[in-house]
């Protein structure tokens, strides 16, 4: 029992001394000390042994565990030491190595179209409104003079939340809602917002996109008016040199009703792919505020006029940027919001 004891201490704390990581030292303490390891199975045979060898063997083996467990002990603690210096290691850091630039935010190509927009109309007068996007149909249609049998009504062009209620298709509501609030003119605001309409997703068109609406009502407001403050926002958003026509049309919200064209910012009027070598690129529909429309706001049509016009600012963005594809302005995309900067 005492050469089987020392061969034990032997060889198990030679082996603790060349354990080299936690694991290995662990798998070693289980060999000698587990519930089946060599130096346990010995002290179960020691029931065995005569009362006179008892003692000697006794004090042996507790020698030997104890020198065991602090050879153990010992070489826990070099190994942690040990794993330490190579986390560090691992881990140090070259403060001489020059540092990385973190990526920067840029505005969306969006927003700064709106806060263009927004600051050209709060220099003339305006004042910015928002509604909800979630409108009442009434709201939408009705109370902007579309006919009920008119095809922006079907479902095939409208996302219908119910039979009453829609995601807007346009920003007007925002008008009709003030408008109804207010009742006194004068009324000058701008409405930016997102809107809804089904349509395919391709380079030019997306159920999801972005309009401003304005609006001016007041005492004595001509087609002169509109035309003048139209030309001055065409000129401060694309540049000084740019020109403006106005082209007849027909909207059920307005009466006369004209699509205004600028002069391509690319070519200045010459021709280019841009604007299919017309020299104009269309930007906006607008026209006097319908009488029915003021009316069924609650002001006097005897008394007050006015103007309104709406334009696409997903539309000026790409114009404005050169941007050939819509869905680029949804994908968040780092290195195309960048170019932004």
């Amino acid at each position: 029992m005492k050469e089987q004891l020392m061969a034990v201490k032997e060889t198990f704390v030679e082996e603790i001394k060349r354990a080299d990581s936690s694991d290995k030292l662990e798998e070693i303490r289980v060999r000698v000390s587990g519930k089946k390891g060599a130096l346990t199975l010995l002290l179960r045979d020691m029931g065995k042994l005569s009362k006179e060898e008892r003692p000697a063997v006794g004090k042996l083996a507790n020698e030997v565990r104890e020198a065991i467990e602090n050879t153990l002990a010992d070489q826990k603690e070099r190994i942690i030491e040990m794993e330490h210096e190579r986390q560090f290691e691992l881990e140090a850091i070259d403060i001489t190595l020059p540092g990385k630039k973190p990526d920067i935010g840029s505005h969306h190509p969006l927003n700064i179209v709106i806060k263009d927009l927004s600051d050209i109309f709060i220099g003339l007068g305006f004042s910015v409104e928002e509604g909800p996007e979630i409108e009442w149909a009434e709201y939408n249609f009705d109370h902007l003079n579309i006919p009920k049998d008119h095809t922006s009504r079907d479902h095939q062009d409208t996302f219908y939340v119910d039979d009453d209620k829609v995601l807007r298709t346009q920003t007007s509501p925002i008008q009709i809602r003030t408008m109804m609030k207010s009742q006194t003119p004068p009324i000058r605001i701008l409405a930016p917002g997102r809107v809804y309409r089904s349509d395919e997703i391709d380079a030019t068109h997306s159920p999801v996109f972005h309009q401003a609406e304005g609006l001016v009502i007041d005492e004595n407001i001509t087609m002169s008016d509109l035309k003048g403050t139209l030309d001055l926002f065409a000129k401060e958003m694309f540049g000084s040199d740019t020109k403006t026509k106005f082209r007849p049309h027909q909207f059920y919200f307005t009466e006369p009703s004209a699509e205004m064209d600028v002069t391509c910012f690319i070519c200045h009027g010459k021709g280019c792919r841009v604007c299919q070598n017309t020299g104009w690129i269309e930007i906006l529909g607008c026209g006097m505020v319908h009488p029915n429309v003021l009316e069924v706001c609650g002001i006097d049509s005897a008394k007050y006029s006015g103007f309104a016009f709406g334009m696409g600012l997903d539309r000026i963005a790409m114009i404005k940027y050169g941007i050939s594809d819509l869905r680029l302005m949804f994908e968040n995309d780092i290195r195309f919001l960048k170019q932004f900067r």
